[in-house]
Order: structure tokens, then sequence, then C-alpha cells
């Protein structure tokens, strides 16, 4: 898993994304597909980094974004707000609703906004809530039972950026929310931990019993590194519980990543290991991630 040098100080510089990204050279991607997870960042002082941030990112602008779902043949993405941009979801928005056809996106605010700016939320295209407890810039899981009424209402489902181990003790809350959930990177954890890691095993019994999972992030969980070979078990079996309830991000521009700087068609070829079946890898790509998200199906 990729770290912060602490001797970079508190929100050390991450590099930006491989400027080339491809197709995947192991199978070919169906019409239609979905990128379900990537973050597009402006600079301050137009777009303002919080100060509790992890990491200093460059910029990821929306037109790069638009390139690599082009270059990786990605119908549709989701933009998720970026940890360091905290609740100013400003440029997300922006994106949506320049490209209202083609992407959704998830937010990050504060509790007590006003109708509104939830309807405004919405009509931009806005389809789910991220909580987060691993970056600085998030908003943590104290309040999430009052996110999930706000949700409920909406319309939208919840995204939760946590280590596999925090979601033991939240199990028994998070099983009873009433909206759907997905977690990010598969629980975001060490597979030194091993398969029967209480985290991660719990949350295999949260996918069987409903919940979805993010098929992304293999550099976040890795220990052996690139090729992310050591990760193949751990995602084979979380698609084994759910196959329905897997979907595919890429994770775009890979923030807060001090190694090696994988390409999207890298992450896309890793997929072949976790997800062997043709057929069902293409579902992870579109049916699934059309019934989360709310997208149009293609016609291939």
């Amino acid at each position: 898993m990729s770290k912060a040098d602490p001797s970079k100080g508190p929100a050390p510089a991450c590099p930006g994304p491989d400027p080339a990204p491809r197709r995947p050279t192991r199978y070919v991607v169906p019409p239609g597909a979905v990128d379900t997870h990537a973050h597009v960042i402006g600079l301050p002082p137009t777009y303002p980094f919080v100060d509790a941030r992890s990491y200093t990112p460059p910029a990821a602008t929306p037109e790069s974004y638009l390139a690599m779902l082009d270059a990786t043949g990605m119908t549709y993405g989701v933009v998720v707000q970026v940890s360091v941009h905290g609740t100013d979801n400003r440029l997300m928005l922006e994106t949506l609703q320049a490209h209202r056809d083609r992407l959704k996106g998830i937010a990050v605010i504060p509790l007590g906004l006003p109708d509104k700016e939830l309807a405004a939320l919405k009509d931009a295209g806005v389809v789910g809530l991220r909580l987060n407890i691993l970056y600085g810039g998030g908003i943590g899981f104290e309040r999430v039972g009052e996110y999930a009424a706000m949700a409920k209402e909406l319309g939208w489902h919840l995204q939760f950026l946590i280590d596999a181990k925090d979601l033991v003790p939240l199990a028994p809350q998070l099983g009873g929310l009433p909206v759907p959930f997905i977690v990010d990177h598969w629980g975001h954890f060490p597979v030194s931990r091993g398969i029967d890691d209480p985290g991660f095993q719990t949350l295999v019994s949260l996918v069987r019993d409903g919940a979805w999972v993010k098929l992304s992030g293999a550099y976040r969980n890795t220990v052996a590194g690139f090729p992310y070979l050591d990760t193949i078990p751990f995602a084979r079996l979380l698609h084994e519980t759910a196959p329905d309830r897997c979907v595919w991000g890429s994770d775009w521009p890979h923030v807060a990543t001090w190694q090696h700087m994988m390409n999207v068609g890298e992450l896309l070829d890793l997929l072949a290991d976790w997800v062997p079946d043709a057929a069902a890898r293409d579902r992870v790509f579109t049916d699934n991630a059309y019934r989360l998200y709310g997208f149009t199906p293609v016609q291939g």
C-alpha cells in the first residue's frame, strides 16, 4: 500500500497520473462501460484545498478526465468528490453539469443543507453521498444514520471510504441502513492481513447480505506491489459472493500514490484476473453499474 513520506510534511505532494491511459490488452471493454470512481481536482485559489488534507495533488481537469474515459473505452463515468476539496463540490458539479448525458456524481456535504441546495445537487446528477474516515477533508461516520435518512429521501445511496478493520464494530449499524451502500476499494486494507482477517470477512458478510463493493484500488491494498497479483484472491472472493453488486472504478488520477504510477489500462487488465469470466466481467462494467447509478443502458 502506498504511503506518504512523513519527512515531506503533513500534506506531501503526490504525482499526477500516467498521461497516456490505454484500453486493456486482455479483453475488449463492452459498449456502455462505466468507470464508477474517479476525481476531478482544481487548484487554489479558485478551488481551495482543505488545511487538514493528507496529500497535495496536482490538477486533474475535467478535460483530462473525459480524455481518460475516451482512451480507456468508458462510455460513462462517476465523479466522486475528492477529499482535498472537502465539502466544496463546485468543480465536481460543474463537471457533471457540462456532461449530463455521460456523468453522475457522489457528493461530500455537511448535514443541514437547505432543500434548495440538495435539489440542485440532484438536478446536476448527484446520486449518492460519500463518508470518508481515511483522508483529511472527509466526513466521518458519527452521524451515518442521519446521512442515510437524507439519502433515502433523495433516492441516493451511501459510499464509504473505510479500512475493513473499522467495519467490524460498525457492521450491525450498517446492516440496518435504509439505503444501499457501497465500500470503496474493497475495504482499503493491506492484503498481508490475510483473507481470514476479521475486517475482510466482515466486508464479505456485508456484501453477502446486500452491500455493494468497488473492485478498485489494487495499488492501495497490495503489499507485493505492481502488478498487484496478491490482490487476486480477495477480489475474486468478493465477486463470487455477490457478482451482481460489484462495480469497477479506475480511481483516476490515483492520488496519494508515491510508488509505481500505474496506467489505467494495467488496472483494467488486472480485472481479467479478478473476474475471469467475460460475461460476468461485462456485467460489472454495465448492468451492475446501471442499477446503482441510474445510467441508461447502451445496446451493443
